[in-house]
């Protein structure tokens, strides 16, 4: 019996680990249609080769299915199974106003740098919901990730942007343990972000900017 319930606990953190969707969240405009669409098409079709997922070769149709025709803006969410199953659901999308800055706390809860996972975007999302929920709505509009040495890693929903006054944004690189964010890969091919390692005393010194390919850069303020 002993054998069996160990065989038993296995298999559930087996399927923990394995039972999970590819995600990826867009903004369709109705004049730029879906914004940023080949680097999220990009990162889907090489994160479901690393994973062994089938299906990431139709994402693209199925995405300007769903947009077909639509005259204002929305937020679509696309998950991709380990079977190849393509779900596409949208919603209307407010963007934010240009003047936004969010409160932003740093968490307890770490992040594990030797993750490779973390590097992709899926439904496994445990952490980040665990580290969101230590602080309520009113506390913070965000809330920022370190990993077990102590590095600034992303936000709970965004990738982090240092402005240190060079000109281009500071960002941490992608072995301390986060998601290669769309926002962050474009910023990086335009030359406007590189990576660099940051503590949360270096966010002290400069602007701080957090954000994602939905929302866009948003002015952020770090509560102590």
């Amino acid at each position: 019996m002993p054998a069996e319930g160990a065989l038993r606990s296995r298999r559930r953190r087996d399927r923990a680990v394995t039972d999970f969707s590819l995600i990826e969240t867009l903004r369709y405009d109705p004049a730029a249609g879906l914004v940023r669409r080949r680097l999220h098409l990009a990162r889907l079709i090489r994160s479901a080769r690393r994973l062994g997922f089938a299906g990431a070769a139709t994402a693209g149709e199925r995405l300007d299915e769903a947009v077909h025709g639509a005259g204002q803006p929305l937020r679509v969410r696309l998950t991709l199974s380990r079977d190849g199953t393509v779900a596409v659901a949208t919603a209307p999308f407010t963007p934010l106003p240009a003047d936004t800055t969010w409160r932003v706390r740093i968490a307890s809860t770490r992040l594990d740098s030797g993750d490779r996972l973390l590097r992709m975007k899926t439904t496994r999302r445990h952490v980040y919901e665990t580290a969101r929920g230590e602080f309520s709505l009113e506390e913070a509009d965000e809330v920022i990730l370190l990993n077990e040495k102590g590095e600034v890693c992303e936000g709970t929903i965004t990738s982090v942007f240092f402005d240190d006054g060079s000109g281009v944004f500071k960002t941490p690189p992608i072995a301390c343990g986060l998601l290669a964010g769309v926002l962050r890969s474009d910023l990086i091919c335009g030359r406007r972000a590189r990576t660099t390692r940051l503590l949360p005393a270096d966010l002290r010194h400069g602007r701080l900017f957090i954000g994602n390919s939905l929302r866009g850069l948003i002015r952020a303020e770090l509560v102590v």
